[in-house]
């Protein structure tokens, strides 16, 4: 079994989305640049004002017909308005985190093997956090 802080929830359309405990194990609650540096975009049918969406629609920007992303992250290099708190301090969260976009559900900070995620790892870099440890396989 894998030691894993991520909690991983595969849907039946083999979509993967990801929970991160509000644990002191949890690198993204002293993180955050993944959510001022992605471009949030994702498919208008998660809005909140259409069928069965859930992400705030008063949140994002449409990007085209069938597109919509979170505001702030337009262009990419941007925070997303949803993110609360200062970036790589403890306590940075996502306001909307059970309400969150596809794109925030699918982005790991380790992928399946137990290695870190290099994108994580790059960002995590740029703004002075040490890098994550690859997680023990049992």
């Amino acid at each position: 079994m894998a030691h894993s802080i991520q909690i991983v929830h595969r849907q039946d359309d083999d979509r993967v989305f990801i929970d991160m405990p509000d644990s002191p194990d949890n690198p993204c609650i002293s993180c955050g640049i993944c959510c001022a540096y992605f471009r949030v975009s994702f498919y208008c049918g998660e809005l909140s004002d259409g069928l069965g969406g859930f992400v705030p629609a008063e949140l994002t920007s449409q990007l085209t017909p069938l597109m919509a992303c979170m505001k702030g992250t337009e262009t990419g290099h941007g925070r997303c308005i949803a993110l609360r708190g200062t970036l790589g301090r403890p306590g940075i969260a996502c306001a909307i985190y059970a309400n969150r976009p596809t794109p925030c559900r699918e982005f790991a900070a380790w992928l399946e093997d137990g290695t870190p995620n290099p994108d994580c790892q790059r960002l995590r870099a740029g703004i002075g956090l040490p890098p994550l440890a690859a997680q023990r396989q049992d």
